[in-house]
């Protein structure tokens, strides 16, 4: 493809955009992608793609000579979008980027072109539900761990009671037992709990439901 339509192609979105070369050489850069990454075209052109853009994921830095899209490239493969964590002005940022492979019919050199759309705010609601969910799976895994310690009747008796802010010398009145006895079911549940104290080991009750 022709440099001018390739640029005209990068400049038809408005979205961060940019182009590079089997390899793997910034060929095209629009506007958008000079205020992304504060540099102007001058600036980018002829320069690797990896060395501008430092793209990172979760389990660290994934942009490299020859990288997945210059391989999709030279075999005229398409490619997925995917998320990268990029080295923008504004320091490192979540980013969706989606490549168009562009081949050339009688097997020229192709290119690849790189739309870039900011998703920051997106990543970290994304990071906090999976931080929920796998707090969620932890908490029921807890849970069913505690409900299989089975508690007697009586030690779930003096729990609720402890809940409702009875005293021991009053549950010892009320259960009709002396208050060393109930300190003594207090014992034994804060080991079956594997609680260090009376409100912990009311929470995780009440988290397993049996209070």
């Amino acid at each position: 493809m022709p440099m001018k339509k390739l640029s005209q192609l990068v400049e038809g979105t408005a979205d961060a955009a940019f182009a590079i070369d089997s390899s793997g050489l910034i060929s095209a850069w629009n506007a958008a992608a000079k205020e992304l990454f504060r540099l102007s075209s001058s600036e980018a052109i002829g320069r690797p793609c990896h060395e501008i853009l430092q793209g990172a994921d979760e389990k660290g830095l994934v942009c490299f000579e020859h990288c997945s899209i210059q391989q999709a490239l030279h075999a005229g493969r398409p490619v997925q979008n995917f998320d990268l964590r990029l080295k923008t002005e504004a320091g490192p940022q979540w980013c969706n980027v989606s490549v168009l492979i562009i081949t050339e019919p009688d097997s020229a050199p192709g290119h690849a072109v790189h739309i870039v759309r900011p998703r920051e705010m997106r990543k970290r609601l994304e990071q906090l539900i999976h931080d929920f969910v796998v707090n969620e799976a932890e908490l029921k895994r807890e849970v069913a761990g505690a409900t299989d310690l089975n508690l007697t009747p009586r030690e779930k008796e003096i729990l609720r009671l402890l809940a409702a802010g009875t005293r021991t010398n009053v549950i010892a009145e009320q259960l009709r037992i002396s208050p060393d006895t109930v300190n003594n079911h207090i014992r034994h549940t804060l080991t079956k709990l594997d609680a260090h104290t009376r409100l912990e080991a009311i929470r995780c009750a009440e988290r397993a439901g049996l209070i």
